[in-house]
Order: C-alpha cells, then structure tokens, then sequence
C-alpha cells in the first residue's frame, strides 16, 4: 500500500517550506492543503488539537506536529538521498542546537524588522546581523551547513531566504552587505530543485507582509 501523506500549510510560512523541502530532497508524494489561519479547519484542529498550528504532516492517517520534528520524521521516514542529521551523536547535538538557535532567535527578532520602527528597528537589524554573523561562523568554508551536502540547518534556515527582500525593504538595509557569506550560501541552495520549487517569489512574501503590516496598524 502507498503512503497516503498530506501537508496541512499556510504558503507564506518558513516553517512550511521546511516541510515541504525536506519532502521534495526525499521524492516524497504528497497532498497540499492551504490552510486558513484565521477559520482553521477542522481536519487541521482534529491533527493538531494541542497548538492548531501549521505545518502538520499526517502520514497514513497520523499526525506529526512541529516543523523541526516534522522534518527529523521526514528523515528517519524516508530514507532517499543523504540524511539530513549526522550519524555522530556530537555532530547530531549541533545541528539540533543551530535549528534550535534559529527558532529562538531568528524568527523573532525579524518579526520586530517588518512591526517596529525607530530604536526598536534599528535594535532588531543590528540583532538579527549579530544572528548572521553567528551563522556565518557556523558556516565556515562548507558549502552546506550540513556539509557537502544540502542538511536539517540549511532545511531550518533556508526559507527565510524568500522573506530577506521584505526585511530589507522593510528596515532598509542590506543583508548582503552585512553578510556575504549568507547570501552566497542561500543562492547555493536556490540552485537546488527542492528549495528553489519550495520558496515562494520574495515580491510576493513582500505584499504579504506589506498587508500584515496595515492588519497591524504599523504603516
């Protein structure tokens, strides 16, 4: 019998496109299914009735919650192309802390880019570069954060890329100009035919957030 595997998402979500890359790097079939965030529905509430929450994956009638988790389920799985986590239990703790630190730190603070303005903005641009330059770092001269190959830190990270030109629009700065190394890392994995078909088309992302914005009362 085939997996049946559907995605419970909402487009404009990184923590979705997680989800969906990592199904694309592993040929994963699968059934899309747009969510509306504000009257959610009700397969979304009976597959997710603890947080409500997208990405929920439900594979064969069960559900996975959470991306991060979603996407280690999505290794362990299906076992096509590289892993996403190392084998080494040390090398595995720090690929987890990374896609942890991008969780905690990251979201949050260029969510404050595109709904503060003044010292608030100015002190969420310096933060979220300190966050790059750290990863940046972490990055060294690999090619992937997950080495030679495409793994769980470049799947954490890599759908904000599409969200970068809305910041930057938003704040008015550049981020390559901060951090080169970040954006030649992120249009190396664009190259990738699981990522590039994942993100969504920054201009869009950006009229998304401009709405958002106006919901908000920022502008």
């Amino acid at each position: 019998m085939a997996d049946e595997v559907t995605l419970l998402d909402f487009w404009a979500s990184p923590f979705g496109i997680r989800v969906r890359i990592a199904l694309a790097e592993k040929g994963v079939k699968y059934e899309y299914s747009e969510q509306n965030l504000k009257n959610k529905s009700a397969l979304l509430l009976q597959m997710n009735p603890v947080y409500k929450k997208i990405p929920t994956l439900i594979h064969n009638g069960r559900s996975v919650c959470e991306s991060l988790i979603i996407v280690q389920y999505v290794d362990d799985a299906w076992k096509a192309n590289a892993p996403f986590l190392p084998s080494d239990p040390y090398q595995r703790a720090q690929t987890r802390f990374w896609a942890d630190f991008i969780d905690k730190k990251v979201f949050e603070i260029t969510k404050k880019i595109w709904t503060a303005k003044g010292e608030e903005l100015e002190g969420a641009k310096k933060d979220f570069i300190d966050c790059l330059k750290l990863l940046e770092g972490e990055l060294g001269e690999k090619p992937y954060f997950g080495g030679e190959n495409l793994g769980y830190v470049d799947v954490a990270f890599v759908p904000f890329y599409c969200w970068f030109y809305a910041y930057e629009t938003c704040g008015k700065f550049s981020i390559e100009a901060e951090c080169p190394k970040i954006i030649a890392w992120a249009k190396r994995c664009m190259k990738k035919e699981s990522v590039s078909r994942s993100l969504e088309d920054p201009e869009k992302v950006y009229e998304f957030v401009l709405e958002l914005r106006k919901r908000l009362g920022v502008d």
